[in-house]
């Protein structure tokens, strides 16, 4: 497993992919920053809404994982070599387990590190009665980095599923994120409970909801959250190890 590992790794972090991933990524803190710096402060709902929910977990989260994760099984159904994988006596589920981890690795670390720092940022900026529960405070940052890394597994797991059963992975990814996860998701309530952007915000507000006040109204509860991410993540892998199995390899 650790050679595929590190082979994955090689294949995901190319230059021009971790380029576009860095400079996504790097959007939060800049627009955080430049916010602080000009208008000198936020309010805990703004930051929240705009930087955390609107543009890290809803934009950038579901797009970073998307471009990682369809292209894990890409190298291997490109060239032809994956014929060789599965012709080896090892089980699927050992081949599969590293293009996750290797999707998660180079994806979670940027994106994690992405929101930590903006809300290290935000947290000096934020006006109003919230400042002291965020201002200092380790919680809210390890709540965000425990958040991104929940969205950031389940996310992995439906997209290298969709990267191996089809070619055209990035389009159905593209709607889903855009259509399910923004559009229904925002309008249907019920619909958060099977909404990574659901779960992601949900653990968010589960593990600090006092500083992450404003979201109270529109969160499922914490435990959902956490139980709905894992049946997700377990679900899509399996299916994935299950299709690998049965596919028609070249």
């Amino acid at each position: 497993m650790e050679p595929l590992l590190r082979l994955s790794l090689r294949q995901l972090a190319s230059r021009s992919r971790l380029l576009l991933i860095l400079l996504l990524a790097a959007l939060p803190v800049a627009l955080t920053a430049l916010i602080s710096n000009v208008e000198g402060k936020f309010s805990n709902s703004e930051f929240i809404n705009h930087i955390l929910d609107g543009l890290l977990i809803a934009g950038i989260l579901p797009i970073v994982t998307m471009v990682l994760a369809t292209s894990a099984f890409g190298n291997e159904m490109e060239d032809r070599t994956l014929s060789y994988l599965v012709l080896k006596p090892v089980r699927r589920w050992l081949i599969v387990l590293p293009k996750l981890l290797a999707s998660i690795i180079v994806g979670g670390l940027v994106l994690i590190a992405s929101g930590v720092i903006a809300t290290r940022l935000g947290a000096s900026s934020i006006v109003g009665a919230t400042v002291l529960v965020l201002d200092g405070s380790l919680q809210a940052a390890l709540a965000v980095g425990v958040a991104l890394f929940a969205g950031v597994v389940t996310y992995t797991a439906i997209f290298t599923w969709a990267g191996l059963v089809s070619t055209r992975a990035i389009a159905f990814a593209l709607i889903y994120v855009f259509l399910w996860e923004g559009l229904i998701s925002t309008f249907f309530g019920g619909v958060r409970y099977l909404s990574v952007r659901g779960y992601t915000l949900a653990i968010l507000h589960g593990m600090d909801d006092e500083t992450f006040a404003p979201l109270k109204d529109r969160v499922i509860e914490f435990p959902a959250a956490l139980v709905g991410a894992a049946v997700i993540t377990t679900v899509f892998f399996w299916l994935t190890v299950r299709h690998l199995r049965r596919m028609d390899v070249p």
